[in-house]
């Protein structure tokens, strides 16, 4: 059998080899993604406290769950599980670096594979993705006028956790909206 692999690979957390531009979604691990994402602060640093892309997740899903439930809860806990594999990428960069959002979306959806997800993000998800942007600049960036705004805050309260604590939080999170499958839990 041939065990070709596309590009190189990065060592994970967990000490696996996982290989960005042919991710397979037994090679997913949700501990990896728990610690990574607890180690990178959004904005790509530039906010007045530390606050990580795990925290993020976690205040989106439960601030959705209630409402939505726990399908939804679960993809905005993994909405940014890429960014465990290939870094957050600030907004404005994304679209001129080439192949990255392709690269971004294939990892997405083997993410969403991996964990039962629908291969699209619901737009509950996008647009409290994007109004959290307002309580995330009013609690943690020095201010400045944006040239969009993000629309009407969601109202949450952000926690600025350690990346021990975000990557607790995260687990515990994954526990809440976990579901069982018909052959064990994952």
């Amino acid at each position: 059998m041939n065990d070709t692999r596309i590009g190189g690979w990065i060592q994970t957390y967990t000490g696996k080899r996982f290989y960005p531009l042919d991710a397979r979604h037994d090679e997913v691990d949700i501990r990896d993604i728990a610690h990574a994402l607890s180690m990178q602060c959004r904005y790509a640093g530039h906010c007045v406290r530390f606050y990580s892309v795990a925290e993020h997740c976690v205040l989106l899903s439960r601030h959705l769950q209630a409402e939505h439930g726990r399908l939804v809860a679960r993809w905005a806990l993994l909405h940014d599980a890429s960014e465990a594999y290939i870094l957050d990428i600030p907004r404005p960069l994304k679209p001129e670096l080439a192949n990255y959002r392709e690269v971004e979306d294939r990892l997405m959806e083997v993410i969403a594979n991996r964990f039962h997800l629908y291969i699209e993000m619901p737009s509950v998800l996008k647009d409290a993705d994007y109004r959290i942007l307002a309580d995330e600049i009013a609690q943690n960036l020095v201010p400045l006028q944006w040239d969009n705004t993000p629309g009407p805050p969601l109202g949450i309260d952000l926690k600025f956790w350690t990346p021990e604590q975000a990557e607790e939080e995260f687990l515990a999170q994954f526990d809440a909206v976990r579901v069982e499958r018909s052959l064990g839990t994952w």
